[in-house]
């Protein structure tokens, strides 16, 4: 029952958005060029509202409380406003600023129901009166203040900066600065192209001329000619002859001496002109012509951007992580009151949200046309695939509710962390132009990804027994060696796939850089997690650890792998540093202190266990003599 009742929530979150008056659905289904690759503006929407408002969904009235029926617009129609109705846009709260000392810097409103803030997010009018001030701080920051310096505060500046300046970016995707009436403007700026160009031939040969014309086309020319600077998004398509992408403000640069600009600008210029007067038909009229334009170049790609607007509807790694979450609570109580039903429905979920998962998965190898591994955020989402594989494999062959926990916690954990890094961007930009497809790029980042997976299931498999260990008295004889039998099993599992990954990695770097191994930092914390999972195995083949040492030593595997998988890339060198990025460094250490807490848990005197004291179980050393 609640697996139906799960998958009739997910089939709704998949329902195409209904445009009651505006087609902004419609609108996101545009192709645009931007940070070299081909995307439709509903992509390119949510990315952008992602790295400003850190949600994919706009709130116009965040002060209210869930309850209250906030004002909630789509990316697109948030970015459409962007675009070609500023005036509206920079009055809405959009831009998630949490420092308090920046606050204060920008003299930024807190917390106040009566002045309608949430004290997180502010308008791009709220900032601006300080924004010669913001500029010089952040300038000083930048150039006398090291990254690996920088206070909180210093971090937070710059990221608001960054914010503002991608803002902008959008804002000069189709109108230039202090437009009005854009429609007419342009109308004008294209019948002034004759006189405004004789009346530079004419300065420039020192013949009479009328200023006015002069002054009016050469400003004109320096709007366009800003646009151009901040390199806004590519939103003008080749023509029916060829050519390449261009921005609006190249087009009409280069309308001074062509005379004239493409049909697609004149499209858009119709839009900005109907939302600006709130005339929906006009708008939508202007769109369906835009829409129906013949762009050749786009041939099979326009249904894989359809497919791609579809994609970031369904939403699958987040409506998977939540159904995760669900799964986790039911299996987690199933260890308490011993419920057999609450563990299979856990199970049931888990199943639907590893379906939803691996649709997700899959749809992003298709869109991509690359293997499912080529940066941080999807190694997270393919590591979650493969923990959460793992665990479900684990809990059909012990059915003790262990693997289920497993499966659920660690899909949540690794979607959560993808969540994070999504922060940064379009997630399915290249990171580095060496990650072509091939068949050895292809094994190798799937094996490998699977051995960072299957090591971390274990190190998960083993908090669990240290869980219920120290702070329960669940953990009976059976429960413990069956889950020692679990964690042997997948260390073992990722000793393989991390010491085969390794190797397909040399035989690919062989070819794309003409050297079998050349201890990059990436490549030795590779070899670091096989050497780590052999000397588990050799350890416990020698007998010179149990249970509770197998155990600690899993954790540490956590530890290993953390630093492979991210720690490597913070170091900011070598040819594997793709996914470099200070903001997840905390959370790094935090997690390895974690762990090196949890091993010294584990290495408590066995008379400090829950489930170890009284004589309720039998006080076997962690190591053997």
């Amino acid at each position: 029952m609640a697996m139906a009742v799960m998958a009739i929530w997910f089939l709704t979150q998949i329902q195409p958005p209904v445009d009651h008056d505006f087609a902004f659905s419609k609108f996101g289904q545009l192709p645009v060029v931007f940070n070299g690759r081909m995307k439709p503006i509903d992509s390119l929407a949510r990315n952008t509202l992602l790295q400003i408002a850190e949600k994919q969904t706009l709130n116009l009235e965040p002060w209210k409380e869930w309850n209250q029926h906030p004002a909630i617009i789509s990316a697109s129609e948030w970015l459409a406003n962007v675009m070609m109705n500023p005036a509206t846009a920079d009055g809405w709260p959009v831009f998630r600023v949490d420092n308090p000392d920046l606050i204060t810097f920008l003299k930024l409103p807190t917390r106040d129901l009566a002045a309608q803030q949430d004290g997180r997010h502010y308008s791009w009018n709220e900032i601006q009166p300080q924004m010669e001030a913001f500029d010089a701080e952040y300038q000083k920051i930048q150039t006398n203040v090291a990254a690996t310096d920088r206070s909180a505060y210093q971090r937070a500046a710059i990221k608001v900066h960054q914010r503002l300046e991608l803002y902008a970016q959008m804002k000069a995707t189709l109108l230039p600065p202090q437009a009005g009436d854009w429609k007419s403007e342009l109308e004008q700026y294209l019948e002034s192209i004759p006189s405004g160009v004789e009346a530079v031939r004419a300065e420039q040969a020192g013949k009479p001329y009328d200023r006015d014309v002069f002054n009016g086309f050469l400003a004109n020319l320096q709007r366009f000619d800003y646009m151009d600077q901040l390199e806004p998004p590519l939103i003008i398509p080749p023509d029916a002859d060829g050519g390449k992408w261009q921005r609006s403000s190249t087009v009409l640069l280069q309308a001074a001496k062509t005379g004239s600009v493409p049909p697609s600008l004149l499209q858009f210029a119709a839009m900005s002109d109907a939302l600006q007067k709130h005339d929906a038909a006009a708008f939508n009229a202007a769109l369906a012509n835009e829409a129906s334009a013949d762009v050749p170049i786009l041939g099979a790609r326009s249904g894989r951007l359809r497919a791609e607007v579809f994609f970031n509807q369904m939403q699958p790694f987040y409506n998977a992580m939540v159904i995760y979450v669900l799964a986790g609570l039911l299996a987690v109580l199933s260890w308490f009151n011993l419920s057999a039903t609450l563990r299979r429905t856990a199970v049931w979920l888990i199943m639907l949200g590893l379906f939803i998962h691996s649709t997700g998965l899959i749809y992003r190898i298709v869109l991509q046309g690359r293997p499912p591994v080529t940066n941080l955020y999807s190694s997270a989402i393919f590591i979650g695939w493969g923990a959460a594989l793992l665990g479900l494999v684990l809990e059909t062959l012990h059915k003790n509710g262990i693997g289920a926990v497993v499966s659920s916690g660690m899909g949540f954990i690794t979607l959560i962390i993808a969540q994070n890094l999504a922060l940064d961007g379009d997630t399915m930009e290249m990171m580095r132009a060496v990650l072509d497809t091939n068949f050895w790029l292809a094994t190798h980042v799937v094996v490998v990804t699977l051995g960072y997976a299957s090591t971390f299931v274990a190190g998960f498999l083993a908090v669990i027994y240290i869980f219920r260990g120290v702070f329960t008295r669940t953990l009976d004889p059976d429960t413990s060696r069956s889950l020692a039998r679990m964690i042997y099993g997948i260390v073992c599992f990722a000793t393989l796939f991390s010491f085969v990954g390794t190797v397909l990695g040399g035989i690919w770097a062989d070819q794309s850089w003409g050297r079998f191994w050349g201890w990059d930092p990436k490549e030795n914390g590779a070899l670091i997690i096989v050497l780590w999972n052999a000397l588990i195995l050799h350890l416990r083949w020698g007998g010179m650890i149990r249970e509770r040492g197998l155990v600690v030593c899993a954790i540490g595997g956590n530890i290993v792998t953390s630093w492979s998988w991210f720690g490597v890339n913070m170091l900011g060198i070598g040819l594997h540093s793709y996914g470099f990025t200070d903001a997840a460094f905390k959370w790094l250490m935090a997690f390895v202190l974690s762990q090196c807490g949890l091993i010294a848990l584990g290495l408590l005197p066995a008379r400090m266990w829950k489930s170890m004291a009284n004589g309720t179980r039998s006080q076997a050393p962690i190591i053997n003599a």
